[in-house]
């Protein structure tokens, strides 16, 4: 785990800058906000499609670094999961990653354990906890196989404390992963590519 300032060896620097891009965008917001879902696409593919548009966006440039254009999807509805919404949808072919945007309770370790089973005793328990911590999660994966996120805690909410790192969240990546792998296009929900993060 390292900040937002190191270099991690290993990362894919445009999944890094991305995923950083969107979090700097996001926390400009500030908190309590619904999740969302962005698609990853390669900047120069986005400049070759619509020049008009990338050069009022000011992209000419970023294209020649081989970065990724982050694209937010429709709103995830407020009564949606998440989690469940990332099952039943995948990408088409010129999407080269795709991001995740999500706000959770953390316990601490020792608190864990006294989570009920219910789902809504738990929530109501994690909520008034003395101990939780707000935490916002970015994660994002490409269909190479690169992953990377930045957690940022309400608690410590300034860009020098978020925290990033290739595998921070390991089971949101894997639903993430999943949505970039190839399927039967009648299998599932193919998001649209919709407003530029920008």
């Amino acid at each position: 785990m390292s900040t937002m300032d190191d270099l991690i060896e290993g990362v894919d620097p445009a999944l890094a800058a991305a995923v950083l891009e969107i979090e700097s965008h996001i926390a400009s917001a500030g908190w309590d906000q619904p999740a969302r879902l962005y698609a990853l696409v390669p900047t120069v593919e986005l400049v070759a499609k619509e020049p008009t548009l990338a050069h009022a966006m000011g992209l000419d440039e970023a294209a020649a670094e081989g970065s990724l254009t982050p694209v937010e999807q429709d709103p995830i509805g407020p009564d949606s999961d998440l989690e469940r919404s990332l099952e039943s949808i995948t990408w088409p072919p010129g999407v080269a990653g795709c991001a995740a945007v999500v706000e959770r309770l953390v316990l601490p370790p020792d608190a864990e354990t006294e989570v009920l089973e219910d789902p809504d005793r738990a929530t109501t328990y994690a909520r008034e906890h003395p101990d939780r911590q707000d935490v916002r999660i970015v994660a994002g994966a490409t269909r190479a196989g690169a992953t990377y996120c930045a957690l940022r805690l309400r608690a410590a909410d300034d860009d020098q404390s978020v925290l990033a790192g290739a595998d921070l969240v390991p089971g949101l990546l894997a639903l993430l992963r999943d949505t970039l792998e190839d399927s039967d296009p009648g299998d599932a929900q193919a998001p649209g590519l919709k407003e530029d993060l920008r």
